[in-house]
């Protein structure tokens, strides 16, 4: 990655653009508040404030890097999670392959921050966004770009682009397998992905290099469900190879799938996949493990299948302030939707720091109800402890919407300290 675009972002001026951080160090740059130790619940931030815990992140980095050592698999985590090149880094650092993503504006915060290899988990045919595509090829010879392809229509629309583009580098492509006639995106059966791989093989725009598919998406998805796609998965890509489908300039074959709620068994097919003509590539692209959560993904999560494999730990905390307390049965926080993710589960009251300087607590018989635009309904039992002032740390559900909130996000360690911040680019 470009260090030095990274190095950047510390330089940003701290300002009301920024939720949370302390007005006190308006006008400063994000590199002297991150550097300057403050901590999260005295050093002057205030409600609501999300947090990222540094030791529950690197522990969940280090999870996932072993997790795919051990079993021979690559890996592109789905950037769409965090959008956080400081956190790209990171998983790079921690042996990904490349980073994956989901739309153009994606792949070009990538490509800002220096990512050189990145997987568009998605058919590409935006016409502007190709030609962008087409310059980034030829502009960078060591920059390498796979996306998805799933039907002739899409793969006349990327050759009539690239061909306007002019570029000189053909893009490298898979063909996406959908994961059942009730999925989403995908070719929905065998013969419609040899069309797709025959159209791809008279453009010569386009290169192609695999096969791919998530199967996420596997109607009433249970382990003998998802392990029967995954072999119509590796079959396809067997049988791609078979026919010569891959050309001779093609030097590793691309077997792409995984999200968070399945890759113990993608890699339970995946390491059955019999030798093909040339190496294998097979790339895992779970996104959401960098944070996890409490709620979706905690039930989801293959490690409860798996125990032995390891756990991953939810990193993320929306700090809330008691504004309203009516009754001895309800209070009111002063974060809502705004703040927080509730699209597939309302926060869950986990601790609370009292206003009074006393310990922090377990936030016992303290319930979150309900969401308003900029307050959380809490329920809580007669003889919980809860004060107008103290603060409530909530857990969250579903990733993806956590992150999307927030474009500055102190990490903090196991002290309170906050050691960095962390921009988002959504």
């Amino acid at each position: 990655m470009r260090v030095d675009r990274l190095a950047a972002l510390a330089d940003e001026i701290v300002d009301h653009r920024f939720r949370g951080l302390p007005p006190d160090a308006s006008g400063q740059r994000v590199g002297a508040l991150a550097s300057a130790g403050r901590d999260l619940y005295a050093g002057g931030f205030t409600t609501p404030v999300l947090a990222l815990s540094r030791e529950h992140l690197d522990h969940n980095l280090r999870q996932l890097e072993n997790f795919t050592s051990r079993h021979g698999l690559s890996f592109a985590p789905h950037g769409k999670t965090c959008m956080a090149p400081q956190l790209f880094a990171r998983q790079l650092a921690h042996g990904a392959w490349g980073i994956t993503v989901a739309v153009p504006h994606q792949a070009r915060v990538c490509r800002e921050f220096g990512v050189q290899r990145i997987f568009l988990a998605n058919e590409l045919v935006d016409a502007a966004a190709l030609r962008w595509l087409s310059g980034e090829l030829d502009a960078d010879p060591d920059f390498q770009f796979v996306c998805y392809v799933d039907s002739p229509a899409g793969v006349t629309l990327m050759d009539r682009a690239l061909r306007d583009a002019g570029g000189t580098r053909p893009v490298d492509v898979v063909v996406e397998l959908a994961a059942g006639d009730e999925a989403r995106t995908g070719a929905r059966d065998e013969a419609t992905c040899a069309a797709v791989a025959e159209a791809v093989a008279a453009a010569d725009t386009l290169r192609l290099v695999g096969v791919a598919g998530y199967e996420g998406e596997v109607p009433r998805a249970d382990s003998e469900r998802v392990a029967a796609w995954l072999r119509r998965l590796t079959a396809l890509a067997t049988d791609f190879d078979a026919a010569g489908r891959f050309g001779p300039d093609v030097e590793e074959i691309v077997l792409s799938a995984g999200g968070s709620a399945w890759f113990d068994t993608v890699a339970e097919v995946f390491e059955q996949l019999p030798e093909l003509s040339r190496p294998v590539r097979k790339l895992l692209r779970s996104g959401a493990y960098v944070s996890h959560d409490e709620g979706h993904y905690e039930e989801l999560t293959p490690f409860n299948r798996v125990p032995e494999e390891g756990e991953l730990r939810s990193a993320c905390t929306l700090w809330a302030q008691v504004v309203s307390r009516p009754t001895p049965r309800q209070a009111f926080l002063n974060a809502g939707k705004r703040d927080a993710a509730h699209d597939l589960h309302l926060p869950r009251a986990r601790t609370v720091r009292p206003a009074d300087g006393g310990a922090e607590r377990p936030a016992e018989g303290i319930t979150v109800t309900k969401l308003s635009d900029q307050h959380a309904w809490l329920e809580t039992t007669e003889d919980a402890e809860l004060a107008v002032g103290d603060w409530v740390g909530l857990g969250m559900s579903h990733p993806c919407t956590i992150f999307d909130k927030w474009q500055l996000i102190p990490l903090v360690e196991p002290d309170g300290t906050v050691s960095d911040l962390i921009r988002t680019f959504f």
